[in-house]
């Protein structure tokens, strides 16, 4: 059944400073492709930076590094923070030189999950706002937080780091979480120009948004640097103006650079290549597990050929909290088929819209896709295998998109 649309869209602006840690998912995907493209030897070079900070998760895998496939299905968790940084200090004022101020927020959480026999890729991402358990955690100063019945999802990271977000995110997942990094938001003029921009697409009546330093006409906009944080941390301007309707936003954002990072334009010039790892590495701070540049380069030679009909974009299902209109909590049903449909790596299809609350729209520009094929069950074979899991059609409310399906930002004007 299709649920209604949460409503804490109306709570009151954020500050827009915050607003800019949600482009930061993008920073391990272009970690990963661009450690393999440019080949071991260089990674080498990036150890240090990565374990100067690295932190445990009580997953990390057994199976060591190698410079082949990674032989499992496995979950990388991105974590966003919306701390300053010396990149973004100048543009946001009081906010990082107020001490009130202090403290850093998982705004951004984002599980990509990597299927095995055939490999899928799944970006799940959890809205800011949603009230869940946070267990016990300790910081990276031995500090104990006790946890919490129901809190923000986003507050986390000031519990107890990575290590918390990681927690938390697999006891509400039941997903196993092996590996992990964090990004402050200040690699978004950074990465964004190391590859010289990423296309967009504003659509509707055009994206004017004060708050996010917005005021652009409907068309294809070609965003870097502080360009492309505006555009990642605007809410106001499209949809209903909810945090919900900022997630397809910037869902459209990732999947445009992921086709731009596979893109003959990225992979065939090392010079970008070593720019983007360089950059990349400078700005995570990953998990112990994902410190190792060995183990970077077979993440993304596991990744880099995965079909882009396989990659796939969602939002985390929710409903209205029924004590606080501004916040949302688990579609728990809806969920369960969600992580059951990873767990068997059936292929995906997608009911609902491409963005929740309106955010985005098709894109017209783009050509109409001929009819998929419908994908039946095959028979077993005389050895006894498996059959393949058929198509799982997700639930109304977890909205998304595929990495072939064209969007665009669903300006309010």
């Amino acid at each position: 059944m299709t649920q209604p649309p949460a409503q804490h869209a109306r709570r009151k602006p954020e500050s827009g400073w915050r607003r800019g840690a949600k482009v930061l998912a993008i920073a391990l995907t272009v970690a990963v492709v661009a450690a393999v493209a440019v080949g071991g030897f260089y990674a080498w070079s990036l150890t240090q930076r990565l374990a100067e900070a690295a932190v445990p998760l009580k997953d990390a895998p057994a199976q060591p590094p190698a410079l082949s496939a990674y032989d499992e299905a496995f979950s990388v968790l991105v974590v966003g923070t919306d701390e300053c940084d010396d990149q973004v200090k100048a543009a946001f004022g009081a906010r990082c030189t107020d001490p009130e101020n202090d403290g850093a927020r998982n705004d951004v959480n984002m599980l990509v999950h990597v299927s095995v026999n055939p490999r899928r890729v799944t970006v799940v991402s959890f809205p800011r706002d949603l009230q869940i358990p946070i267990p016990e955690c300790v910081g990276a100063d031995g500090t104990t937080f006790g946890g919490a019945y129901k809190a923000p999802i986003n507050s986390a990271y000031e519990d107890g780091g990575l290590t918390c977000v990681a927690d938390t995110v697999s006891e509400l997942s039941g997903q196993s979480i092996p590996f992990a990094a964090k990004v402050s938001f200040g690699n978004v003029v950074n990465i964004t120009d190391a590859i010289g921009g990423v296309e967009v697409c504003i659509g509707g009546e055009g994206i004017n948004d004060p708050d996010a330093g917005i005021n652009w006409e409907p068309g294809a906009r070609v965003v870097t640097g502080y360009d492309a944080l505006a555009f990642l941390r605007t809410r106001k301007g499209i949809g209903d103006g909810s945090d919900l309707a900022r997630i397809g936003n910037q869902q459209q954002y990732l999947s445009r650079l992921v086709n731009k990072l596979r893109s003959d334009e990225v992979l065939s010039n090392p010079g970008t290549l070593i720019g983007l790892a360089n950059t990349a590495v400078n700005n995570i701070t990953p998990s112990e597990s994902l410190a190792d540049p060995i183990r970077i380069a077979q993440l993304a030679y596991t990744l880099k050929d995965v079909p882009f009909d396989d990659i796939t974009f969602v939002q985390y299902p929710v409903v209205d909290d029924p004590d606080d209109a501004n916040r949302v909590v688990p579609d728990e049903a809806s969920a369960a088929i969600l992580w059951d449909a990873l767990e068997r790596n059936a292929p995906l299809a997608l009911t609902g819209e491409a963005g929740a609350n309106g955010g985005v729209i098709a894109d017209p520009s783009a050509p109409t896709p001929s009819a998929a094929p419908v994908e039946t069950t095959p028979t077993p074979d005389a050895s006894g295998a498996s059959a393949a899991p058929e198509v799982v059609e997700l639930p109304s409310n977890v909205n998304g998109s595929k990495a072939t399906q064209a969007t665009c930002s669903a300006g309010n004007g």
